[in-house]
Order: C-alpha cells, then structure tokens, then sequence
C-alpha cells in the first residue's frame, strides 16, 4: 500500500494553516476518502462538509492544489501524489472552520429573484402548448447541484468581493432558467442590467470550466442574458422602434 502526504488547511474564521498529514491510500481512492481518513486516525476534530459521496450534493466542494473541484469526485489517479497535495476551503465565502465555508449568501441571493410566473394555460384542461426545443433549451440549466464552484472561482466575487453588486454565475444560469422558460412571463431584464450587474461578467468562462455538471455557463446562459439586456436597453433600433409602437 503506498503512502502520500496531504497539505489541509486547519483554522478558524480565515486564520489558521496548512497541516501535512501523511496517510496510505489504496487504488480508486477519491480527495474525500484520503481527508475521511486522516479525520478519522490523525484529526478527529477536522471540520469538513459532505452529503453524499457521489457528486450529486455539492457539499464537499473545495480547492484541490489551488483549484476549485468535489472532493467525492477528484480521484488520486488525477493527482501528482510525488508531491505534497493542498485542500483548503473556497475562498469566495466566509471561512468557518477548517475546510468548512458559509455558503449561506448564495440563499439570500436566490430569495431575491424574481420567480417563476407562469402565463395562463393555453388549453382548457389547464395546460400548455409549447415546443419540445423551448422546454430542451433551458433544462440543460436545472442540472445545477448548487456546489458554488462556479462562485467560488468568479473573479468579480473571488478578487473583487462585490457579493453586494453581483450575483454570480450559478445565479445568472437560474434566473437563465427562468428566462428561457416558453411559460414564464416574468421580466428581470431591468435587475439583471441594475441589481445583478451582468455587465460586470467579462465572460472568461472560468465558471464554465469548474462546473462537475458541464454546464455551458458562459455560452448558453450568461451570454445569451447579456444579448437580451443588450436588445433591450442599449440596441438604438429597437429604442426607436419602441418610441413608435
């Protein structure tokens, strides 16, 4: 059985360290189970979060060598184990203990938007009538297990800490969902141009890349937001033709 060591941040509200912990590992093994077991023969007081080990919750999200990953669903085998691997929580969000972060921002964004308004039924048995490509296009978006990797790595919150102005791209992709819904009627066009701030998405699809769900964040949510806000208060022709109607 071979051995390797791993780097894990230990503290508490932002302060602490990384701690070395050198521990066996077997064949299959992922991040989860290593930090399992050093919490269980090495660190029983370590602090770490995780549901369901099969990539579906999205509690263990942390950041593995400095990149933001599910502890359940990053095996060895990805890894360089010659080397000491790092594990410490996302930096994006206030830091409680140990590998822990309060995630609880994001809940108080999502209570925020605008919700699901339908428009009245089209049949009289109380349905709709709606093409299978308009229900397709934004189901792609209801994948989202709410792990906030995509959060975490966004520069406009990771560097910048504009929490306050920005919602973020797991928040753009559901009010994305919304939007794109053929029975939804809601308009959040003016907040996500003034309150959301999706100007300040410079589109690096940095989130995009993170996503366990491979989610085309950038490419078919957030752009195709920014074409829509785009149309509807900066596009010239359309401004007169709506001074006109």
């Amino acid at each position: 059985m071979a051995s390797a060591t791993f780097q894990i941040w230990r503290g508490e509200r932002g302060k602490g360290k990384f701690v070395d912990y050198t521990t066996e590992y077997e064949a299959g093994m992922v991040v989860l189970d290593v930090v399992h077991r050093i919490q269980a023969a090495q660190a029983t007081d370590m602090a770490v979060r995780w549901n369901c080990k099969a990539g579906k919750c999205g509690s263990c999200s942390a950041e593995i060598n400095g990149k933001p990953r599910l502890m359940c669903m990053t095996r060895l085998n990805q890894l360089d184990l010659t080397e000491p691997v790092t594990v410490e929580p996302m930096k994006t969000f206030p830091h409680v203990k140990d590998l822990v972060t309060d995630v609880s921002w994001n809940y108080e964004v999502k209570k925020k938007i605008k919700k699901f308004t339908p428009r009245k039924p089209d049949a009289p048995d109380g349905t709709w009538r709606v093409q299978q490509a308009d229900v397709d296009r934004p189901q792609e978006f209801r994948k989202c297990i709410e792990c906030f990797l995509c959060q975490d790595v966004c520069h406009v919150l990771r560097d910048h800490n504009l929490h306050h102005e920005f919602i973020g791209p797991r928040f753009l992709i559901h009010v994305a969902q919304l939007e794109m819904n053929p029975i939804d009627v809601g308009n959040r066009l003016p907040e996500l141009k003034d309150e959301y701030n999706i100007g300040y998405c410079n589109i690096t699809k940095c989130c995009t890349k993170v996503c366990p769900e491979e989610i085309k964040i950038t490419d078919n949510g957030i752009i195709p937001l920014k074409e829509r806000v785009v149309d509807e208060f900066y596009d010239p022709l359309g401004r007169l033709f709506k001074a006109f109607k």
